[in-house]
């Protein structure tokens, strides 16, 4: 049985993976204390008896962590930005980056939620030279405020009057040097992000002007490349066509789920496209993938206890 410790277990991201792991025999958890859980030489006898960890922390107290690790056999999943473009860490898109890199890993960096959406659509294109590297892209994106941990949970949760908030006015979002890096972009997208008042869900686009860029593909070739390059995922899924009553939407309520959905939507013309991914922030955004990453390193089916 694998032993595995969620450092920062109390957080959103953290409860949820647990969630995932309960009544798995596959693993068993480590567990601290309330009073252990900053308790630094707790933390560290927790890396050392661990098979697996994962950070579910702030950027500067996962760097910490992975310090308090050090000596240890552990094998360790990053859910935090702090070492997503890393050298010595493998980026934890098992769809993008191979699954064989992420089994054999010892550092695996998680994705962030955004970036998740925005490299799915945008990273497969761009290999298949369907759209340029070397093009300005623009990324606009709305998420449930679950995304935002603890503190905005409370504000959107205790202040109802809120409809929608725009934020990363100053255009340095965390998540745009994954964005850039794991897409093999020339430039940094310029990243448009919103939070609304939905605990959980997220829908990220990515605006195409197909006629105005060198050497860009038809929409059915693109749609025809993502759904190629996806044909055996059991978690990521392009659907073609336009839904029913034309329109994506997240619903407040809507349950947990670790699927990718991945759309293509074109004008008449075909001289402008919409690509649209739909995911759940805490499930293939975070804590889905978390899991996902780890039966993976463990040798295990990849969608055990996932919600697909």
């Amino acid at each position: 049985m694998n032993k595995v410790f969620i450092d920062g277990a109390a957080g959103t991201t953290g409860l949820e993976i647990a969630d995932r792991l309960a009544g798995r025999r596959e693993f068993s958890l480590i567990t601290l204390d309330d009073d252990q859980r900053k308790d630094a030489r707790a933390r560290r006898d927790a890396f050392h008896a661990a098979d697996f960890a994962i950070l579910c922390l702030p950027d500067d107290a996962a760097r910490q962590a992975v310090s308090l690790a050090d000596g240890s056999a552990v094998r360790i999943i990053d859910a935090s930005s702090a070492h997503r473009i890393s050298p010595g860490w493998t980026f934890g898109f098992p769809e993008v980056v191979g699954r064989d890199a992420v089994a054999d890993a010892h550092r695996v960096s998680n994705p962030g939620c955004y970036s998740t959406g925005f490299i799915a659509l945008v990273a497969p294109l761009v290999r298949a030279g369907l759209i340029p590297a070397d093009w300005s892209y623009t990324c606009n994106a709305v998420s449930g405020y679950s995304g935002g941990g603890k503190a905005l949970i409370e504000r959107f949760e205790g202040d109802p009057g809120i409809a929608y908030r725009a934020y990363a006015l100053g255009l340095g979002h965390k998540h745009v040097p994954e964005m850039q890096v794991r897409s093999g972009l020339s430039h940094a997208p310029l990243f448009s992000p919103a939070v609304i008042p939905a605990h959980r869900g997220m829908v990220v686009e990515v605006p195409l002007p197909l006629a105005a860029m060198p050497g860009a593909g038809s929409p059915d070739d693109l749609a025809g490349a993502l759904t190629e390059f996806y044909s055996g995922s059991p978690v990521v899924k392009v659907v073609r066509g336009m839904p029913a009553d034309g329109e994506l939407l997240i619903r407040e309520g809507a349950a947990p789920a670790d699927g990718l959905e991945l759309h293509v939507f074109a004008s008449e013309d075909g001289s402008q496209v919409r690509l649209v991914a739909v995911l759940d922030n805490l499930g293939k955004g975070a804590s889905g993938a978390a899991v996902q990453n780890l039966n993976l390193m463990a040798g295990l089916p990849e969608t055990a206890g996932l919600r697909l």
